[in-house]
């Protein structure tokens, strides 16, 4: 009964935070990262909402998960917590921030108003790749070529029918060295950033070469609705 009272007690808050998963952390995959999370809340002491039924799991949700390989500076998850007692979102952050693993970053948090929606809907992704000086010039004939085009076909590995990149490429841009690619994420089907380096023949960028180091692709941001 002591422990049911106390459950009682708990205070069940949900929260999105912003973070970033960089350096050697962007080598593991997506249920990797959610356990480290998992692993960062138990260290500071901070209980995580559970789900109900014979094997409950915490109630964790990114509304777009990260593929392997790729940094993310601007990332987005959404927590259902247990909390004794209700603290700010600042406090929140400043427990947890000595328990992080290197690679992971807590940024702004915000509380979310109860009996909303738990999961956070995308809007679109941003993504940037450094292009280096000796391919410069022809990446930038390619962003021209397909700014050019009314429709620009773009096939992906293990689909038959072809998309056409225009309907869902919101932005693309070479500027100092650095491309840009935004794309809408509110349609099915919409192509990864990757789809779009192979289509323009750049996808070799996050392989390198000898005479260059190897760079990789970063998601800037995360557009929720």
């Amino acid at each position: 009964m002591a422990g049911k009272r106390e459950l009682e007690r708990m205070v069940r808050q949900r929260v999105r935070i912003r973070f970033a998963k960089t350096g050697d952390l962007r080598l593991i995959g997506h249920r990797d990262l959610a356990r480290n999370v998992e692993r960062v809340f138990r260290r500071a002491g901070v209980p995580l909402g559970m789900s109900q039924g014979y094997h409950p799991k915490p109630r964790i949700s990114f509304p777009s998960a990260l593929a392997v390989g790729i940094e993310g500076l601007d990332e987005v998850m959404e927590l259902e917590l247990e909390l004794e007692v209700p603290c700010s979102a600042d406090a929140l952050i400043d427990r947890l921030r000595p328990h992080l693993p290197s690679g992971l970053t807590f940024g702004a948090a915000s509380w979310l108003r109860p009996g909303g929606k738990m999961k956070a809907r995308l809007q679109s992704t941003t993504h940037q790749i450094a292009v280096p000086r000796k391919r410069r010039e022809s990446a930038a004939l390619q962003v021209a070529a397909v700014l050019a085009c009314r429709h620009y076909p773009l096939c992906r590995p293990g689909r038959d029918e072809p998309i056409d990149l225009h309907d869902f490429l919101e932005q693309l841009t070479l500027q100092d060295g650095v491309l840009t690619i935004r794309l809408d994420a509110t349609r099915p089907g919409a192509p990864s950033p990757r789809d779009v380096l192979r289509a323009m023949e750049l996808d070799d960028l996050e392989r390198g070469d000898r005479d260059t180091d190897a760079v990789f692709l970063k998601r800037t941001r995360i557009g929720l609705q």
